[in-house]
C-alpha cells in the first residue's frame, strides 16, 4: 500500500522538547508540533508563563508539559531532558528556540559580559542541549533538530552585530551536527525567521515609521505572525522530511531578496 503524504506528517508518538516556548514563536511550534499528535516538553524562564500557556493547549486536547528551563543554565539544561525522559522516556525532536538580544549597539560598544551573556543563550545552550539530547535522538535513528537562527545570521543589520553572530555560529552549528548524526539517524536544519510579530522584536514592528519603511521593502509587503513559522518546523520534524538534512531555510518575506 502506498504510503499517504498527510501521513507523513503526523507525529503521533513522538516527544519533542521546545525551549523558549511560552510566547512567541516557539509557542506556535509547541502547538503546531501538538496538534499533529506530539507530545511537548514545553520549557521557559517563567513556570508561571508555563503553566497559563499549557492549561491553554491542553483544553483544546493537546498533549504538553511545562517545566521551567533558563537555557542559559547548564544545570537546568540537564534537568529539562532529565525530566523529559522521567515524564516520557524518550526525545524524538529538539526545538532550539529560546534567544535573547539585550543590546542595539555597535560590536565596539558590547561589553564582555553581554557578548559572553549572549554567546551562552544562543549559542551554547543549543550546543548543550542538543548534545544532551543525543543519546535519546539517535536511539530509533529518527531524531530531528530544529535550531531557530535568523535572517541576521545570513546578512548583518545595523546595531544587531553579536546577534548576527550568535545565530550565524548556530547555522553553522547546524550544517556541523547534520555532518556527524546523519549516520545516527538525527536530522539538523535551521530555520531563519525574518521579522515576526512577537515581543522579541516589538521595538521593530512597534514602531510604526519603521514598520512601514520595512514593509515597504520587503516583497511579501508585510510583518509575519508567529504561527507562520510553524508549518515549516512541524515538516522538519516529521518523515516528511525525512531525506532532509544540513538545510537552511529562511522564512522572511523575502527579506533575503532585498
Amino acid at each position: 500500500m502506498k504510503e499517504s503524504t498527510r501521513n507523513l506528517f503526523e507525529l503521533a508518538g513522538k516527544v519533542a522538547i521546545v525551549t523558549g516556548a511560552s510566547k512567541g514563536i516557539g509557542l506556535s511550534i509547541a502547538r503546531g508540533l501538538a496538534e499533529y499528535g506530539a507530545k511537548v516538553v514545553i520549557s521557559s524562564r517563567s513556570q508561571e508563563s508555563l503553566d497559563i500557556v499549557a492549561k491553554e493547549l491542553l483544553v483544546e486536547g493537546l498533549k504538553v508539559f511545562p517545566y521551567e528551563c533558563h537555557v542559559g543554565d547548564e544545570n537546568q539544561r540537564k534537568d529539562l531532558v532529565k525530566k523529559t525522559i522521567d515524564i516520557y522516556g524518550r526525545i524524538d525532536i529538539l526545538i532550539n528556540n529560546a534567544a535573547i538580544n539585550p543590546v542595539h549597539n555597535s560590536i565596539e560598544n558590547i561589553s564582555s559580559e553581554v557578548y559572553d551573556k549572549m554567546l551562552n543563550v544562543n549559542l551554547k545552550a543549543a550546543f548543550d542541549l542538543s548534545n544532551l539530547c543525543f543519546p535519546y535522538l539517535k536511539k530509533d535513528k529518527q531524531g530531528a533538530v530544529v535550531n531557530i537562527a535568523s535572517v541576521e545570521g545570513l546578512k548583518p543589520s545595523f546595531g544587531l552585530g553579536l546577534y548576527s553572530i550568535t545565530k550565524a555560529a548556530l547555522i553553522m552549528l547546524t550544517q556541523v551536527q547534520a555532518k556527524e548524526w546523519g549516520k545516527h539517524g538525527i536530522r539538523s536544519n535551521a530555520i531563519c525567521p525574518g521579522l515576526i510579530k512577537t515581543k522579541f522584536s516589538s521595538a521593530l514592528w512597534q514602531n510604526e515609521k519603521l514598520k512601514k519603511q520595512i514593509e515597504k521593502h520587503l516583497p511579501a509587503g508585510r510583518v509575519a505572525e508567529p504561527i507562520e513559522m510553524s508549518g515549516l518546523a512541524v515538516y522538519l520534524s516529521s518523515s516528511a522530511a525525512s531525506y532532509t538534512t544540513g538545510g537552511i531555510y529562511t522564512a522572511d518575506g523575502g527579506h533575503m531578496t532585498i
